[in-house]
């Protein structure tokens, strides 16, 4: 198994990265985490006869973004789309006339699953909960070959981040913020207390990413986030575009 991170920006796209997108490659299935623009690189990775699952946490247009290139991918199977309660209509309308290629049109089938809060045990295994966001936005826990992948972005310091973070081995979390910064009107986190949270809920190992685009200009800041998250949990990594774990 595989964790590869496409996009690991926020807000928009820069040199250093495009916005978010995350591709778990399983054994038996491909999971992706979130459609930024990061995902228009599934075609180096993706070995398109496996069944492919994409979870959105919200439709910010920076988790979005990618989803007019649908047209691109050569998916055999039919791919699901997990999206937030309440907001199938909206995206059906977005994957439409006149923005992009209609769900319709496009060379393989595509299905939109809502989903709430609560777990799921099939076809995969995953918990989901919302999190403190502008707009209703979900964080994943997913139980893949073993593995405990936790994936919450676009957050900022609460209960049902930390319940989900609970014993991880994998906790992928937002950096949006820099060091010490705070913004409680549009919650998200900085590197300590993305590390403060990883520690106290006993998770393994952190990866940071979307990072404000806007607020991360070169990629020495990420590793000074980095620097500053491993001084209270040491086993942080800062993920860029293309970062590859191999599990």
């Amino acid at each position: 198994m595989k964790i590869i991170f496409l996009g690991t920006n926020g807000f928009y796209d820069t040199k250093i990265g495009n916005t978010v997108c995350i591709l778990i490659e399983a054994k038996n299935f491909n999971l992706i985490l979130d459609a930024g623009n990061g995902i228009h690189k599934l075609n180096n990775y993706v070995d398109w006869k496996k069944p492919a699952f994409l979870f959105l946490s919200h439709l910010h247009l920076d988790h979005i973004f990618g989803l007019h290139i649908l047209t691109k991918f050569k998916f055999e199977k039919p791919l699901t789309i997990f999206t937030p309660k309440g907001t199938k209509k909206l995206l059906k309308f977005l994957i439409n006339h006149p923005f992009t290629v209609p769900l319709e049109n496009l060379p393989y089938k595509v299905q939109i699953k809502e989903i709430g809060q609560g777990r799921c045990f099939n076809p995969i295994k995953f918990e989901a909960r919302y999190l403190l966001h502008a707009v209703p936005t979900l964080g994943f826990r997913f139980e893949i070959e073993k593995k405990k992948i936790v994936y919450c972005t676009d957050t900022g310091d609460c209960e049902n981040l930390r319940k989900l973070a609970k014993n991880a081995h994998f906790l992928i979390l937002e950096c949006a913020l820099k060091p010490k910064q705070e913004m409680p009107h549009w919650p998200h986190l900085n590197p300590e207390t993305a590390a403060k949270i990883t520690k106290e809920e006993n998770a393994k190992k952190l990866f940071l990413t979307h990072f404000a685009a806007n607020l991360y200009l070169k990629k020495s800041e990420r590793k000074i986030a980095e620097k500053v998250a491993r001084k209270i949990f040491k086993n942080t990594i800062a993920a860029f575009d293309g970062l590859e774990i191999k599990i």
